[in-house]
């Protein structure tokens, strides 16, 4: 009776995959719609994040350092270090920008190596909620948010150093020079590459987390099947690699994607402290 009742395997990850939403997505493109989980989960691991950082600054001592203080001064003098690569000039907001953007996708991207099932079955039985998604990078709405801001950085910059009077100049300028009649197709090349940085920037952290979550969904459908109809020892034991196999290499990619991201924000950033 429980197998019949049990979900199949298209429903169970098209459940998986729902949002805890306002209300629901009519359209492609529907701003009335706002992924409640996405932005929980957003926020409580931007907390964590600062909450982190400030607790590292605050045991930060002469003396020997401990693992953690250890830890987290590797990491900054990492970032210090890429920073000083790529941006020429004031490092002051952008080097504790990269290391904050750095750490906040670590901890959004680790929720996907907790059990697929653990925080959506905590919801539903303890809150009564029917669908929560936790991980905000396997949500397009989360990533391109996060570019949209490194965008607006970007422009800020690009004000700041060059001067609103320069940085139009150089929209409609560059890269062809200053014949006028180039103005139009200047304008389009820099909003195509614009648009193209913060589109890309949201994708590749989206695109890559989605995908290994898709995957910790269907390792948990082998787990599922192999318990459902007592496929044997081998079985199980397959199942068990391909997890923890899927799992380790999935640590890898949670911290690639952190800090491509963070590099690329640099990056992005820097370039705008430079004129074409």
């Amino acid at each position: 009776m429980a197998t019949a009742e049990a979900p199949s395997a298209t429903e169970y990850i098209v459940h998986h995959l729902t949002h805890l939403s306002t209300v629901k997505q009519k359209s492609i493109v529907d701003f009335s719609v706002i992924n409640v989980d996405t932005v929980i989960f957003s926020v409580l691991c931007l907390l964590g994040t600062l909450l982190l950082l400030r607790a590292a600054a605050k045991r930060a001592s002469p003396g020997v350092p401990g693992r953690f203080q250890a830890f987290v001064e590797m990491l900054v003098e990492m970032v210090e270090e890429q920073s000083k690569s790529i941006v020429h000039g004031d490092r002051s907001f952008i080097a504790p920008l990269a290391l904050t953007v750095f750490v906040w996708i670590i901890i959004m991207n680790a929720i996907d190596l907790i059990p697929v099932d653990l925080l959506p079955w905590i919801a539903h039985n303890v809150f009564h909620i029917e669908y929560l998604r936790p991980l905000p990078t396997a949500d397009l709405n989360g990533t391109l948010g996060m570019s949209v801001g490194v965008l607006l950085l970007m422009i800020y910059y690009g004000i700041k150093i060059k001067g609103f009077g320069g940085w139009i100049h150089e929209l409609f300028a560059a890269p062809f020079g200053d014949k006028w009649y180039l103005y139009p197709f200047n304008f389009g090349l820099n909003l195509i590459e614009y648009l193209a940085k913060m589109v890309s920037l949201g994708m590749r952290l989206f695109g890559n987390m989605y995908a290994g979550e898709l995957l910790f969904f269907l390792v948990a459908l082998l787990g599922g099947y192999v318990a459902l109809s007592g496929s044997g020892i081998l079985m199980a034991i397959g199942h068990v690699i391909a997890g923890t196999a899927w799992l380790l290499f999935h640590i890898l990619i949670v911290l690639l994607q952190a800090f491509i991201f963070m590099m690329l924000t640099m990056v992005y950033i820097g370039q705008a402290h430079e004129g074409h």
